[in-house]
């Protein structure tokens, strides 16, 4: 987000204890709230979320209960869509050997999950196939698709194949349907069908998309075609689980179908019945109904350790399985993976960040490039990079002569974009992705010349121009009003995440009745506002930073605090509590 120093400081905050600008609802949003709890009687802090969404009044009832059937666009809007689903029937009607290649992430593990069981439903088998990260890369390559065109009929690409010419070219034999979401080129490879709502002769209307929710649309178009002609396709409500995770964990926005897909999802999830995410759960301490947080960072983190730092197809063989022994199996290797992966992690951020602030924070691109460093993690870097700069940012691991890369980038700045213009010149050997994140191989002795060039691209989208990330407020809360019912209300607004940030309060002039640091650099405080009510509140890391210290140090004084509000859940009871993110003195 750009600074705007012209905009008045919300509760005079100019500089807050992490350096931020606070920045409250302007007149506008205020008005417009005002009036939507007069018109509906819906809580004050309700219609604030409603309104910082673009919601009206008129339709603040319909946007709270989002329904699939409402909201679910016809499969026919993308390009060779019905032409991608007939051959996906012919293939099951004649019984012919159908293989799934498959990304190595949670996108391209629940995308093959959803193909695998509908078609197990149908009383087909298939093949998974997944690259590995590190011997094979990113996408299709012309050894492996020449491989399956020798056993299979049919190959369906899915997260990935929109810019793979050469390997699609190379299976001969085999018809190939693209199913993904990755920015497209000028022209597009020699597949049968290359459904994607980000190819460039689409209107983008679907390019919120991930790849699971292509996927999942396919298989509606699949099972439409099968009605008219008198039969019935697996039942599709059931399978909303996989593509929630997957649109979560893909950081697509949630906003239109992906709102939906993510609520209904959720329901779905929360019964329990796939047994590989229940497994997975279980491993990963979830004892609470499900929530768009714990995809993203719980479940989502684990199905991607295979396809990081172990073997590439163990989160959609999880997914998709349905022996309850093999699920419990590949949950608890999973999650000793994302343990690993985590060290690894922990170890390339250190070393990431201290060349990465030596080349100057302040420029269009912040990158760092190491020897060794593992392909896994490099992404988690980079989106840990970009968060702390408020940049664009790129990570690299250098091996041999050439390195691999991932990139995250900031709202309003397209990376994928920029890297793929970057490759078209040459300075890369290949780069793709979408506008939030991109991956990318440059050789070792154009390294600097590419993150040059990058770096002038992204300048001229106004990436050296954004100031610290302004910390936007959606109003004032008292801790009074701030109750388990007004959070469950919230959340009907939800889910939240990506294009749809949760609403932040702000709790001013507050005093700190507890402090203490749990945990290596976490912090636990209690406050309130000396009438009674008080909160508890947790701020992850803050003593890695100036926020930690300060409220540790509080003396007394009393400070407005800022943060997300939920619901903690300990021995079966509910209780408020503030993931605190920010706080100031209050003058």
């Amino acid at each position: 987000m750009i600074n705007t120093p012209d905009k008045p400081a919300f509760l005079n905050v100019a500089a807050s204890a992490t350096g931020r600008r606070w920045i409250g609802p302007s007149v506008e949003e205020d008005r417009l709230s005002e009036a939507m709890t007069q018109a509906t009687g819906l809580p004050a802090p309700l219609c604030r979320t409603l309104v910082r969404r673009g919601i009206g009044a008129e339709d603040a009832t319909t946007f709270l209960a989002p329904t699939l059937r409402d909201l679910l666009p016809d499969p026919h809007a993308m390009r060779d869509m019905e032409k991608a689903a007939a051959r996906f029937l012919h293939a099951v009607a004649t019984r012919e050997k159908i293989a799934i290649f498959a990304d190595y992430d949670v996108d391209g593990g629940t995308s093959a999950a959803l193909i695998i069981t509908w078609l197990r439903d149908m009383g087909l088998p298939s093949t998974l196939y997944i690259p590995d990260r590190i011997d094979e890369g990113y996408g299709p390559n012309d050894e492996a698709m020449e491989m399956l065109a020798r056993d299979h009929d049919l190959i369906i690409c899915v997260d990935c194949g929109t810019l793979s010419h050469g390997p699609i070219a190379a299976a001969k034999g085999a018809d190939v349907v693209v199913l993904d979401h990755h920015l497209g080129g000028e022209t597009l490879p020699g597949a049968l069908a290359v459904v994607n709502p980000n190819r460039q002769d689409e209107s983008g209307d679907l390019g919120h998309l991930c790849a699971a929710g292509v996927v999942f649309l396919m298989l509606v178009e699949s099972n439409r075609q099968l009605r008219a002609k008198g039969e019935k396709g697996p039942d599709m409500m059931a399978m909303l689980d996989l593509v929630a995770l997957a649109t979560v964990a893909d950081v697509a926005p949630l906003i239109g179908v992906n709102r939906a897909f993510v609520r209904q999802g959720l329901t779905v999830m929360a019964r329990r019945q796939r047994i590989g995410l229940t497994a997975l759960a279980d491993v990963a301490g979830l004892d609470a109904t499900p929530t768009s947080y714990h995809l993203g960072f719980l479940l989502g983190p684990r199905v991607n350790a295979g396809g990081r730092i172990g073997k590439a197809d163990l989160g959609a063989r999880l997914l998709a399985t349905i022996d309850r022994h093999e699920a419990t199996a590949l949950a608890a290797r999973l999650d000793q993976l994302n343990t690993e992966r985590r060290e690894v992690e922990a170890q390339v951020r250190d070393l990431a960040f201290e060349q990465a602030t030596e080349r100057g924070l302040d420029g269009p691109l912040v990158w760092a490039a190491g020897e060794g460093w593992h392909p896994g993690v490099v992404g988690i870097v980079a989106a840990r990079l970009k968060e702390a700069t408020n940049r664009p940012a790129v990570v690299i691991g250098l091996d041999g002569p050439e390195g691999k890369g991932s990139g995250r980038s900031v709202s309003g700045i397209d990376l994928g974009a920029a890297i793929q213009r970057t490759a078209a010149e040459g300075l890369l050997i290949k780069g793709g992705g979408h506008k939030m994140a991109a991956g990318l191989t440059v050789a070792r002795d154009q390294l600097d010349a590419a993150m040059q060039r990058l770096g002038d691209l992204l300048a001229k989208q106004g990436a050296g121009d954004i100031g610290p990330a302004d910390l936007r407020l959606d109003g004032i809360l008292m801790p009074g009003a701030a109750t388990v019912e007004l959070i469950d209300q919230i959340e009907n607004a939800g889910p939240f995440g990506a294009g749809a940030p949760a609403p932040r309060f702000a709790f001013p002039d507050c005093q700190i009745l507890f402090a203490k640091q749990v945990g290596a650099n976490h912090l636990k405080i209690s406050f309130g506002d000396g009438l009674g009510a008080r909160i508890d509140a947790i701020s992850f890391g803050a003593m890695d930073g100036p926020l930690g210290p300060m409220l540790m140090g509080h003396n007394g004084a009393r400070f407005h605090l800022a943060g997300r509000l939920e619901i903690n859940i300990w021995q079966g009871r509910q209780s408020v509590q503030l993931r605190l993110e920010d706080a100031a003195p209050a003058h």
